[in-house]
């Protein structure tokens, strides 16, 4: 099996900020399970160096180009995972999330500081161990300072996409190339790591002035075209889209959809062409922690045999958010950001012609973002009171009584390359609504056209169980014409429940996704062979070898 250094900028329940931090702590999980040497590698953030058991210091990290130095600490989180911490207090220690401040500007040094996230991510790979690596002799800076090196460096989002380009110019060779004198000097060297890059949301590229090429230790070739240029600009996220050996993303409408407007965001000509190393796998969700048979946050636990029991769950949401305590009204959650790609907007539009059009419902929101956009929540409150609710701000244990208590939940996402929301809510019976994007339309299968294709990648597990109601114009009147057929189903029980445990029986966890994973790294460690004109190694070669104590 092959051993993987997976790269990432958060993880749960340490740092949060969304769905990025779920699947860093469930995937990696997940493919040790399969049998896989798995290890995280993390910024140090505070509450990071806080969360991490058995920590230790196992080496340092020189100073390179532009970057500055740090301590690299070992040590275990959630159930026993490996990780690597880089302690850099100058970059990582402050108050604020990972990305932006406490007024919510992003950082004016991210760049240095996800530069040596990823750095640190190739150094550990081998990018140093070729002669000439990053244009430069091999020196302390260019050497990892632990013996342990993966087979794959797991890379994903902007925050860890210089990492490929590190590794491809770390070996001689860069993306397409494979003869020569690079190559001569692969075969004579150790065989750094291949690369996987996972794009969980193209709509952030990691974009910053050219004039930092040299700070983060590239060379100058690397910018260009064929490149990270991306209009003028040094892209994190294109870095990693070009140079790394095999691309991911998180479910396969969403890889599909960015190979063209407008979901590319100007990257669809590159994806288009990369389109033989790019799959789509839809992430799962931790069952262990979303379970509505043993969910510690729930009044009343229940499954697909004591649905009644979810009555106790809806009750609590509503006193807890003030609606009215209205048993014959269809109550509606919403768990989400608040921006216009979850299509909040349409949410605001819709719900006074349903209330116009006589329908008995309720709705309770939770979630931060746009001002513009929570303060229309807020006035929707005014206008609806006992109908409507909404808490401004992220509040987890909320979030779990809103998916296990309300009747239907509400997800028009203008894009959604994943989402976590509707698999949460299928599993805690409240069908979803959705609009048919992303990993909406490979999750939920409509339950008045359960037997017709969506253009999902619906399985037999799936075909004539229908789990929730799907519309596909980014639109209010689409939107309320999906709510109006869940009403419907709503008002027949024994439908209804049949909706309910279609979704509950859904398979979410991780196991089918990770194995798809080992393939895609079989497949990077083929593709980073033949670029480089080497065989391909035994997976398990390197990861053999003695470690330092405390690694």
């Amino acid at each position: 099996m092959p051993s993987v250094l997976f790269a990432t900028s958060e993880v749960a329940p340490l740092v949060k900020t969304g769905g990025l931090a779920d699947v860093s702590a469930s995937l990696p999980a997940a493919l040790a399970g399969l049998g896989l040497d798995v290890r995280l590698l993390l910024p140090g953030y505070p509450a990071i160096v806080r969360g991490v058991r058995e920590r230790c210091r196992v080496g340092r990290i020189v100073a390179h180009a532009g970057l500055p130095g740090a301590t690299l600490l070992s040590g275990r989180i959630g159930s026993g995972l490996r990780c690597y911490v880089i302690d850099c207090p100058e970059l990582y220690g402050r108050a604020g999330n990972p990305y932006t401040d406490s007024g919510g500007a992003d950082w004016t040094d991210n760049p240095i500081r996800f530069g040596l996230l990823s750095w640190v991510a190739a150094l550990l790979g081998g990018a140093g161990a070729a002669p000439g690596a990053i244009g430069v002799r091999r020196t302390g800076s260019t050497a990892s300072p632990i013996a342990w090196q993966p087979d794959i460096v797991h890379c994903n989002d902007w925050q860890t996409g210089l990492a490929p380009a590190y590794l491809a110019f770390g070996t001689g060779t860069a993306v397409g190339t494979g003869t020569g004198a690079g190559a001569a000097a692969a075969l004579a060297t150790p065989v750094p790591a291949a690369s996987v890059f996972t794009v969980h949301n193209l709509a952030f590229a990691g974009n910053f002035a050219p004039t930092l090429l040299a700070r983060l230790g590239l060379p100058v070739e690397s910018f260009g075209i064929d490149g990270l240029e991306y209009y003028g600009q040094l892209s994190f996220l294109k870095a990693g889209l070009y140079y790394a050996n095999q691309l991911t993303t998180v479910s396969p409408t969403y890889a599909r959809e960015i190979q063209d407007e407008p979901l590319g965001f100007g990257f669809q000509g590159l994806l288009a062409a990369r389109a033989d190393r790019l799959s789509g796998i839809l992430n799962g969700i931790d069952e262990a922690g979303w379970n509505p048979a043993t969910d510690p946050l729930l009044v009343t636990h229940f499954d697909s045999a004591t649905l009644a029991a979810r009555a106790d769950n809806r009750h609590a949401v509503q006193k807890r958010m003030g609606l009215t305590p209205d048993a014959g009204a269809m109550l509606l959650g919403v768990v989400s950001r608040f921006t216009e790609q979850k299509g909040i907007d349409l949410i605001l539009d819709a719900w006074p012609q349903l209330m116009n059009r006589g329908h008995r419902l309720q709705l309770a929101m939770l979630g931060s973002g746009e001002r513009a956009l929570t303060q229309r929540a807020a006035d929707l409150v005014h206008l609806f009171p006992g109908g409507v609710a909404f808490q401004d701000g992220f509040d987890e244990p909320l979030s779990h009584p809103i998916e296990g208590g309300v009747d239907a939940f509400l997800m028009p996402s203008r894009f959604e390359p994943c989402g976590l929301n509707q698999m949460y809510s299928q599993r805690y019976g409240a069908p979803p609504i959705v609009r048919a994007t992303g990993g909406l339309a490979d999750s939920v299968v409509d339950a008045d056209v359960a037997n017709v294709d969506n253009d999902t990648d619906a399985d037999a597990e799936t075909a004539g169980a229908g789990s929730g109601f799907l519309f596909m114009p980014d639109t209010a009147a689409a939107l309320i014409g999906a709510v109006e057929r869940a009403l419907a189903a709503w008002r027949d029980p024994q439908r209804w429940q049949s909706i309910q445990r279609a979704g509950m029986a859904r398979d979410f966890g991780w196991q089918s996704s990770a194995r798809q994973y080992l393939a895609v790294y079989r497949r990077a460690l083929a593709a980073r062979s033949a670029a480089q004109g080497t065989p391909a190694p035994a997976a398990t070669t390197r990861s053999s070898s003695p470690s330092r104590t405390g690694e």
